[in-house]
């Protein structure tokens, strides 16, 4: 759901040139905000997610619990429905930037911001023992922790999967326009036309965002808001699309397929559960464009794999003997763990 601003947006007003100059990009920080989000919420819309929470709340949960300042202002931060602004800037017009320096941005962030977001987020005045000069520093501290205790690990595979969205985006984008690419991005949002980009459905007044930057940034988990520094830059912070995940956990192939084909052979014929282009495969596996395309077309000829054209995408897939070929290494090493 979208959580930041749900209160305050029905939708954007945009311009020709803003959307023009719009971006999908990665960011490290909205990764680690949506993280931070799980973590307090304990909830997580998939199995692999829930594994992630088992794995690391019970750290977290010592973490504010040796820090009670620090988790009083994580609550205030993460309201239901609300995520405090300063701890979720939209990119700065490079887009992926290292997380230290998007980290720095919430550090700089004034005290007496830090307050007023929180006023906002509580509908009200902050508690006593918040009313310090240190909270920017606090709030810093604790994305740091989650970045480099919970993200980090799983950060060059998580990083591929959100590629491989933008990758596909971009294509739904350049084929049929923003009313396909925004169309799933997240439930209330769709492209009314004339300029009008709906984020929610509340009937709220439009914010007209004409000229400035927009950015589209992509989260592995299953959480949505808004954000802005007015005039200049707006964006929508969207679950990338939950194929792409289930497909990339389930993608690493039996070491028996690695030592048939060979890894990197192996590693793309697992990804290819659902049609794939050769640039999402890129993303997804981490190899070279060159190295993929060498790969299928050895699996082309072998029968393993197919291509299709869509649009002015070509796309792979596996055929029955792929298939076969898979399901046969991933029951031959179910049997042999039984």
């Amino acid at each position: 759901m979208f959580r930041k601003g749900a209160k305050q947006v029905g939708f954007w007003q945009v311009n020709a040139d803003t959307l023009a100059t719009s971006r999908f990009v990665v960011s490290p920080l909205a990764e680690t905000v949506a993280c931070l989000r799980m973590l307090h919420d304990a909830e997580a819309g998939d199995p692999a997610g829930q594994a992630w929470l088992g794995e690391h709340r019970p750290a977290y949960r010592a973490r504010l619990a040796g820090d009670p300042l620090t988790a009083l202002l994580v609550a205030a931060m993460l309201r239901p429905a609300w995520t405090a602004d300063f701890i979720t800037p939209p990119p700065a017009g490079d887009g992926d930037a290292d997380f230290a320096c998007q980290l720095d941005t919430v550090r700089r962030t004034s005290p007496a911001a830090v307050l007023a977001d929180l006023t906002q987020a509580l509908g009200g005045p902050v508690p006593d023992a918040l009313n310090r000069d240190d909270l920017p520093h606090r709030a810093a501290s604790v994305l740091d922790w989650v970045w480099q205790q919970t993200v980090l690990p799983y950060w060059r595979r998580r990083r591929r999967i959100l590629e491989a969205d933008v990758v596909a985006r971009t294509a739904q984008l350049s084929q049929h326009g923003w009313v396909a690419a925004l169309g799933d991005m997240t439930p209330g949002m769709r492209w009314l036309g004339d300029g009008r980009l709906q984020i929610n459905a509340h009937d709220s007044p439009p914010r007209d965002i004409s000229g400035a930057q927009l950015f589209f940034v992509p989260v592995t988990p299953r959480q949505g808001w808004v954000s802005w520094d007015e005039p200049h830059r707006y964006a929508v912070n969207y679950p990338c699309s939950g194929a792409l995940i289930q497909d990339a956990q389930r993608a690493t192939p039996p070491a028996t397929l690695s030592a048939l084909l060979g890894p990197g052979r192996a590693a793309v014929l697992a990804q290819l559960s659902t049609p794939m282009s050769t640039t999402q495969l890129v993303a997804l596996t981490g190899q070279g464009l060159g190295s993929v395309g060498r790969h299928l077309k050895i699996l082309l000829a072998a029968g393993l794999v197919r291509r299709r054209r869509a649009g002015r995408s070509v796309l792979y897939y596996r055929t029955d003997a792929g298939q076969t070929l898979i399901a046969a290494q991933r029951s031959g090493l179910a049997r042999r763990r039984s």
